[in-house]
């Protein structure tokens, strides 16, 4: 199975169409055609279902797809990682990052290493914990920045100083938004919004000092930008952090602190044993030195 052949496979499934995807890549219908049927005879199993004007994907053929894409990733990093081993620093560091105000230390970070290696580009990507964490631990990424808590054990990682504080975030015409001070207690008779991840929504529950199946929860969010649109077509109050707050600010929404005040911090965390590129290397010191 030639690495060439499972671009082809990737390029026809995003583009849906063989002739598009063949104009694409720069080769004939027909030689493309051929290649994909070749893939699927050697897998025994079929990827695609042809149409008249378009291509699906099988049941198999998705599963196909999202490991083809983990192999042509490791593969791109692997090229750009030898690539790497000369006199100048370059290449591409791969981040992901949790929303959380911990964000703006990365940005700066980030800028102040970009002025001193120019030739370094930075690849950031968006999500959840948990799935920053796996692509850390397949080296899909060189770093992740999460919020505790989260397990370290096959981590290494820096601790940001930037608190993080728990409070509600609700409409500004909610009967909640005219008090300066809200308690947990007073929340737990309305509609609540939760983060999804178990660890985040573990900790939020034993904060309140709440069980789950006593609280109103009509839906859990993984990123607030989702939360959020929830809170603002009425469906309920989200329980977040203010750091995700600052990222997606709405001006028909506010954010009230919750007491007792209940705080947390965010982390840079790579993989133990990692084998980084030198430009990974070099910003993995230039975060430890701050």
């Amino acid at each position: 199975m030639e690495l060439r052949v499972l671009k082809y496979f990737l390029t026809v499934a995003d583009e849906g169409n063989i002739t598009r995807a063949a104009d694409i890549l720069h080769i004939t219908q027909p030689t493309l055609s051929r290649q994909l049927m070749e893939l699927e005879d050697e897998l025994g199993t079929a990827l695609l279902i042809r149409g008249k004007r378009s291509v699906t994907l099988t049941d198999e053929g998705f599963l196909f797809k999202q490991q083809a894409e983990m192999i042509v990733e490791l593969s791109d990093k692997l090229e750009h990682t030898f690539k790497d081993k000369k006199d100048v620093v370059c290449g591409t560091i791969r981040i992901g990052a949790a929303e959380a105000v911990g964000c703006r230390a990365l940005a700066t970070y980030m800028k102040d290493f970009r002025e001193k290696y120019p030739d370094v580009q930075f690849d950031l990507y968006n999500g959840m914990a948990d799935n920053i964490k796996e692509m850390l631990e397949r080296g899909l990424l060189d770093l992740g920045l999460v919020l505790e808590p989260i397990d370290t054990a096959k981590f290494e990682y820096v601790r940001l100083p930037q608190k993080e504080t728990w409070g509600l975030l609700l409409r500004k015409d909610h009967e909640l938004a005219e008090k300066g001070t809200i308690t947990v207690e007073e929340i737990r008779q309305y509609p609540l919004i939760m983060p999804g991840r178990e660890n985040a929504k573990n900790e939020v529950l034993h904060w309140m000092q709440c069980e789950e199946r006593h609280l109103n929860i009509p839906a859990y969010y993984n990123l607030l930008s989702n939360g959020a649109l929830l809170v603002a077509a009425g469906m309920g109050c989200a329980v977040c952090l203010d750091g995700a707050l600052s990222i997606h600010a709405d001006p028909d929404l506010c954010f009230r602190r919750l007491l007792p005040e209940h705080t947390t911090r965010s982390v840079i965390l790579w993989k133990k044993n990692h084998l980084f590129s030198q430009a990974a290397s070099l910003f993995v010191q230039t975060i430890q030195e701050h």
